[in-house]
């Protein structure tokens, strides 16, 4: 293991450099995606041994979180409250960028049990790919009836037999608005079938990343664990109004929450004008 903790050094050390405020925005962004890999690659041998383990994810999550950190880039978890705990559910969550891996980091030591279900064009990112697969993320494609169909039995049968959570983007794809785009059903398909909850997860808008401008700041997010929707009792006739309900109480969270970010960055960044 002494190898590890040197390259962990000599890494944290890079970090502390790129970690400053002044630090150009395309060096951070690689230094994520970088290390972000490294990280992963480090823990493939161990990970490997029990693969398809959602556990194999609590290493990688915990040098994701601190590597956020140094760059400058902080998140809370709230609503713990709200988790469900007694069954399984289907977890939605709003996409931004990249960085929603971070999200993913903070959100998988607190969650349970739990599959993320991903486009299939990511298995092959070299090694990070193959590392989503051995902590047990599922890669389809919603949009193939097959796919959706195989899945949907296989997902229904593991959220009410092992209590797992799956874990959905609903929007289908990275989406910087101030207004989620129009949900895509495959997640409410799956839960209806499986009459397991809804559990929505609002994050607030990046406002210190802007993939237009390519500008990068250090920023600070917030991820709210929101109260569940329930579908027991309804059937596919019902799916239309649970996903306006869903994208609903989400769209207003995020909106709340996005303002509430806003305020803090600015204030966080004022010194800079000083």
């Amino acid at each position: 293991m002494g190898y590890l903790y040197e390259i962990l050094a000599c890494f944290c050390i890079i970090f502390v450099v790129v970690s400053y405020d002044r630090t150009p925005d395309i060096l951070r962004m690689g230094t994520f995606l970088i290390g972000s890999t490294v990280f992963v690659l480090i823990w493939i041998p161990i990970m490997i041994f029990t693969p398809r383990n959602y556990r194999n994810a609590l290493g990688p999550a915990t040098c994701c979180r601190d590597l956020c950190w140094l760059l400058g880039f902080t998140m809370e978890v709230r609503g713990l409250e709200n988790l469900i705990t007694k069954s399984g559910a289907v977890v939605v969550m709003n996409q931004q960028s990249v960085l929603d891996l971070c999200v993913l980091a903070h959100l998988w030591p607190v969650i349970g049990q739990a599959t993320v279900v991903a486009k299939r064009k990511m298995l092959f990112i070299p090694i990070f790919g193959f590392g989503a697969w051995l902590w047990g993320t599922m890669f389809t494609n919603l949009s193939q009836i097959p796919d959706s169909i195989e899945m949907v039995q296989k997902e229904s049968k593991a959220i009410n037999e092992g209590k797992c959570k799956l874990l959905l983007f609903p929007e289908g794809t990275r989406n910087s608005e101030e207004t989620l785009l129009p949900f895509k059903e495959g997640a409410f398909h799956i839960a209806v079938h499986s009459q397991c909850p809804i559990q929505p997860v609002v994050i607030s808008k990046f406002e210190f990343l802007d993939s237009k401008t390519k500008i990068f700041t250090p920023g600070h997010a917030i991820i709210h664990i929101m109260p569940p929707i329930h579908t027991k009792g309804y059937n596919m006739d019902d799916l239309d109004r649970i996903i306006k309900q869903t994208r609903y109480v989400m769209q207003a969270e995020f909106t709340k929450l996005s303002q509430e970010a806003k305020d803090i960055n600015s204030k966080d960044r004022s010194h800079l004008f000083k």
